[in-house]
């Protein structure tokens, strides 16, 4: 019998359109001879189901169920695929926690953790593992150019604390464009980050595990054809070179599948994540999780799958069931 998988994107943040995209990827790669798929799209409190020929059914956030016509449908699996708020945060997991309704994503505090930039680098930096220089900024601090300046050099990266795809960061090379970059990270966040620039090689790595298997994906060395790889050079054809296998050393190649593989156990993370790095002064510097990476056609991981030789409908049928069983053995399904 098939399973009812709800495929949930959108979100509040930003990154909604980049979300959407992923979701069409993902809905293409689905086996259909297993699973009946329904995209739902949140925005805000407007849950809709929404369907190929663009009707819209609401969603009962009671039981997280759809009533097409007379039909009565509730989901054997969440299918969480919104980049930020709520999806990579720790939200969406909480509500189905609360529903004991298996999703595909890392739980509520390993989601909460890596979604916070500062405080996955507290945490993480106990365990030995390097990571930049920083400093953290929130809204109404007072702040002093000079001192943030002492702490991570120039240039600089300031970011939001908790967003993704690269809106709202900037590259400082001037002391005088520090305050303006600060109030851009801002407008995605009411915490910032400014983190030293390291000039080196950008890694980026994905991998699942289930079952007491893993599979590792080739890394990802990225080359980008702007000043630094952001949304522009992420999402846009040609604006930087996405080179899987990485041009690196069988020595390097395993120091990162292996540190991705430590730091997923060590972040407590479930289904697929993407793991990024800079390779500088011949250490391997960690940068941040991504819980829900992208799945676009422009996205990374989806390129190192193919790398692996495996398909996509393999990994996300893998990510799927691996959620089930989980919430099985947990004894949270209903």
């Amino acid at each position: 019998m098939k399973k009812n998988i709800a495929l949930l994107a959108g979100g509040d943040s930003s990154e909604f359109p980049v979300s959407m995209n992923s979701a069409r990827t993902i809905y293409a790669n689905l086996d259909a001879e297993k699973y009946n798929v329904y995209m739902i799209v949140i925005r805000g409190s407007e849950w809709n189901m929404e369907a190929p020929d663009g009707a819209k059914v609401p969603v009962n956030k009671d039981d997280f169920s759809i009533t097409p016509g007379d039909e009565y449908i509730r989901f054997d699996c969440a299918f969480i695929i919104i980049h930020g708020t709520p999806g990579e945060n720790g939200v969406l997991q909480g509500y189905f926690e609360t529903l004991r309704l298996p999703y595909t994503t890392s739980g509520v505090l390993a989601s909460s953790l890596t979604f916070n930039k500062l405080f996955s680098k507290r945490y993480i930096s106990r365990f030995d593992v390097d990571i930049s220089n920083y400093y953290f900024i929130r809204r109404g601090d007072s702040r002093d150019t000079d001192t943030i300046l002492e702490t991570t050099g120039l240039p600089c990266f300031v970011k939001p604390n908790r967003g993704g795809s690269s809106f709202g960061v900037t590259k400082v090379t001037k002391a005088e464009e520090l305050s303006g970059a600060i109030e851009k990270a801002f407008e995605e966040d009411y915490e910032v980050l400014v983190e030293e620039y390291l000039e080196g090689t950008e890694l980026t790595c994905g991998l699942i595990k289930s079952g007491g298997d893993e599979w590792v994906f080739p890394p990802t060395e990225i080359v980008s054809k702007n000043e630094f790889f952001d949304y522009e050079a992420k999402y846009t054809k040609g604006m930087a070179d996405e080179i899987t296998p990485a041009r690196i050393s069988d020595e390097l190649d395993q120091q990162v599948r292996q540190l991705s593989s430590r730091l997923y156990d060590l972040f407590n993370c479930r289904g697929i994540v993407r793991i990024d790095y800079i390779y500088a002064h011949d250490r391997l510097y960690f940068m941040e999780v991504n819980t829900i990476p992208g799945m676009s056609a422009a996205s990374i991981v989806p390129q190192q799958i193919e790398a692996m030789g495996c398909s996509l409908e393999q990994m996300f049928s893998l990510a799927i069931e691996d959620a089930i069983t989980h919430n099985q053995k947990e004894g949270l399904r209903k």
